[in-house]
């Protein structure tokens, strides 16, 4: 039977302006690169054509990117890669406060999810507060959390029984 993965939570508009920044940003090179190495025809086109596919793998794995749950384990399905894990190998659901270090300073960026694993290693979501999707919906990223450890409890619950 095959597994169904849903995302419990809707992309937020964020991601939308960030497909168009890459758009432009890329659309950019493109006219660097044709300018800089004076390429014309074939050159230009093959440019142009090699950033389109780029563009639009990249926006595919976008539109992608996030948690996705099912019955029987969590998908974390990021930029560059996506991993399953099944909820007997998860141990907890937790938030935790992210931080980056600037030199000597630690700058707070905000809340994310984590997952712990039974073996001891964590593996980051792409679920962050202050990220596009959650940003302006702050009570729903709470519940999107809410929901991934409700789904791992009730898990837990069905091994014991």
């Amino acid at each position: 039977m095959q597994e169904t993965w849903t995302r419990p939570y809707s992309p937020g508009p964020g991601r939308w302006l960030v497909i168009a920044w890459e758009a432009a940003a890329l659309a950019f090179l493109a006219w660097a690169t044709v300018r800089q190495f004076d390429l014309s025809g074939q050159g230009a086109k093959l440019v142009a054509g090699t950033l389109a596919a780029v563009w639009a793998i990249g926006t595919h794995r976008i539109l992608r990117m996030g948690a996705y749950v099912g019955n029987t384990g969590v998908r974390i399905h990021g930029l560059l890669r996506s991993r399953t894990m099944p909820w007997r190998d998860v141990a907890n659901v937790r938030l935790h406060k992210a931080t980056q270090r600037l030199g000597p300073w630690e700058i707070e960026t905000g809340m994310t999810v984590l997952i712990e694993r039974h073996d001891g290693s964590c593996v980051n979501t792409e679920l962050w507060a202050k990220g596009v999707d959650f940003h302006a919906r702050p009570s729903l990223f709470r519940a999107v959390y809410q929901e991934l450890r409700a789904r791992h409890r009730a898990s837990q619950n069905l091994e014991t029984t």
